[in-house]
């Protein structure tokens, strides 16, 4: 068995990690860290993982391990990476702290970068855009949750020629409240984020930057808070120098597409369900694609939906470590998804 430990167990994708790692084949959790529930059972905090005999460690406890997922706000990992990579031959890392390719980003984009000689070997972990570059690696950066929605979504029409750098595209993204993480604040809390239709990233929202660095477009990206708990829900409006025909879009999308084994094409099928969407997929690591054509204004919409804390973090992070590691790509990540649910 490979042994695993969890940096950062007890936030929301945490415990989304412990579960994966719980149920997974290969991996066997040596420990899981929280400062503020050092000795408490991990079920104390995440209830459905009650049956799981571990405990939080304090952070300065942590033993060697094969592979170390760490899950801190953003700035902790950068500041703690040779201490990371000393205690584990291959780290995960699930914040933003190198999911960017250099410095000059992280200087555009965030605050700086406290550790850049690390980023040149940090591989991106979305194995649909770098599957060729992850096995052996070992040090892996997490997607962001939009970022993820909304590539999966345009990767096909780049990768067919049917999207270039000049070509517009907007992008309109719905995000859950868990998006906000265990901690939240007042615009997390239920009463506040009932009912709502949010813009609280109108332009430059961070993730921009990976949709530029990996994707080479620009896109115009607004995010929107509504009021489900899991899922990404990306519409890109895509304004082509040349309208592709519809024959072209099926074959971009299904070559792209035929043989993942965690992406689903839905594309105006019959039912209720007739386009991707977040409660579909949630608690999977699956996501749902499709598009529509728009002739008479030239424009092609394309829709993606995941679940921000599994494809959009902690499914994509076991993803990316089970390709890494040469392990069955979908080891620990079967579960489809359930309906009908409730509150995503």
């Amino acid at each position: 068995m490979t042994s695993a430990s969890v940096v950062g167990g007890s936030g929301f994708t945490g415990g989304e990690l412990l579960r994966l790692l719980a149920g997974h084949p290969e991996f066997e959790i040596q420990q899981t860290t929280s400062r503020e529930y050092a000795n408490k059972t991990v079920g104390s905090v995440h209830p459905n993982l009650r049956g799981l005999d571990l405990r939080f460690v304090a952070p300065d406890s942590l033993d060697p391990v094969d592979v170390l997922f760490v899950c801190v706000p953003h700035g902790v990992t950068m500041e703690h990476i040779a201490e990371y990579r000393d205690l584990a031959d291959t780290v995960v890392d699930l914040s933003a702290d190198f999911r960017l390719p250099d410095a000059e980003l992280y200087d555009t984009w965030y605050d700086g970068h406290v550790a850049p000689e690390h980023l040149a070997d940090a591989e991106y972990a979305l194995p649909e855009l770098n599957r060729e570059n992850l096995p052996g690696a070992d040090l892996i950066a997490s997607g962001g949750c939009n970022a993820t929605s909304t590539m999966l979504g345009l990767l096909p029409l780049v990768e067919a020629g049917l999207l270039t750098p000049d070509d517009r595209v907007v992008a309109d993204v719905k995000v859950g409240s868990s998006e906000g993480g265990a901690g939240g604040g007042v615009a997390s809390s239920h009463p506040e984020r009932s009912g709502v239709v949010r813009p609280y990233a109108p332009t430059t929202h961070r993730h921009e930057a990976e949709i530029e660095a990996y994707l080479d477009l620009q896109v115009s990206f607004t995010v929107h808070a509504v009021e489900m708990i899991r899922g990404s829900a990306a519409t890109c409006h895509v304004y082509p120098s040349e309208l592709p025909a519809t024959k072209d879009m099926w074959s971009a999308f299904r070559e792209q597409y035929g043989d993942e084994p965690f992406v689903r094409l839905v594309a105006g099928g019959g039912g209720v369900y007739r386009y991707p969407e977040p409660k579909a997929v949630a608690g999977s690591n699956y996501a749902e694609v499709g598009f529509e054509l728009d002739e008479r204004n030239d424009r092609i919409v394309v829709f993606s939906a995941i679940d921000n804390m599994m494809k959009g973090s902690a499914g994509q992070a076991v993803h990316a470590a089970n390709v890494a590691l040469g392990f069955e790509e979908t080891a620990g990540l079967e579960f489809t998804g359930l309906h009908p649910v409730g509150s995503p």
